[in-house]
């Protein structure tokens, strides 16, 4: 279930959402340029040099990289400065707080960047309509932040790389669930033999993407092949509290109290 649309107009044309979804595709297909493939997505290294590792934030000052876990074997993997068993240092493949921006536009195959980029256009043109080009875009990347933040805070010790937009999205999807909770989506469902458009409510959008995404997870789908990438599930949870909380924020002082077009609350 793949959602397309909404069932209310725009008032403005939601150009920074359009703008994140081709900065999105633009990131990805450079960096399945550097050594992996279009479809399968990003190569170990790439993913763990951009993506954020939640030690690297926990523990300042202490780096990851890929190094020799066995020298007789010639073995590589992710070694981190100041862990059991690791002498000496590891360089840093990027500085840790550039980490937080990259690890949010860099997807980790063919599958994630195709779902998130749905979700991303389907619910950021509604949030970007109410609250504005320059407000959403400073909305969607603090929401990506708090994401990491609560990854950071729940997995302190985890040098699984974090990566992807799905933090950041899932902040506007809890946005939008409290600011249009009776919103409807056209939603685009491949069947086995046929492809059906049917329109369904915002909530069950809501299911689909959080069971989406630890399925997607579990099953390694929405993580880079073969790479030390993993389901952020603090993150996810943190980005739909951040976004439900302003958007509750935006209702109570009346920003948001009668949507515009033909959707109604």
């Amino acid at each position: 279930m793949i959602p397309l649309r909404d069932n209310a107009r725009l008032a403005r044309v939601p150009f920074v959402t359009f703008a994140l979804v081709g900065a999105n595709v633009v990131v990805y297909v450079l960096a399945t340029r550097h050594g992996w493939d279009l479809f399968t997505g990003l190569s170990e290294g790439t993913a763990l040099r951009y993506g954020a590792i939640p030690y690297t934030f926990s523990h300042w000052g202490q780096h990851c990289g890929i190094g020799f876990l066995n020298l007789l074997t010639g073995q590589q993997g992710l070694l981190c400065t100041g862990r059991p068993g690791v002498v000496g240092t590891v360089s840093s493949a990027r500085p840790v707080w550039e980490t937080a921006f990259s690890a949010m536009f860099l997807q980790a195959n063919l599958l994630a960047l195709m779902w998130n980029m749905a979700f991303l256009a389907a619910f950021g043109c509604r949030v970007e309509d109410r609250l504005g080009h320059v407000a959403f875009l400073v909305f969607y990347l603090l929401g990506g932040f708090v994401a990491l933040a609560a990854q950071v805070a729940f997995a302190n010790g985890s040098t699984v790389a974090v990566l992807g937009s799905s933090g950041a999205i899932a902040a506007l999807v809890g946005a939008y669930v409290v600011l249009y909770r009776r919103g409807r989506f056209l939603t685009l469902l491949p069947l086995v033999v046929k492809v059906t458009f049917v329109e369904q409510p915002v909530w069950l959008m809501l299911a689909v993407w959080l069971v989406a995404a630890v399925l997607l997870g579990a099953l390694g789908l929405s993580t880079a092949i073969g790479s030390a990438t993993g389901l952020a599930i603090y993150a996810q949870i943190g980005g739909l509290a951040f976004g439900g909380l302003v958007a509750l924020a935006l209702v109570g002082r009346g920003a948001a109290s009668v949507p515009r077009g033909e959707l109604a609350t």
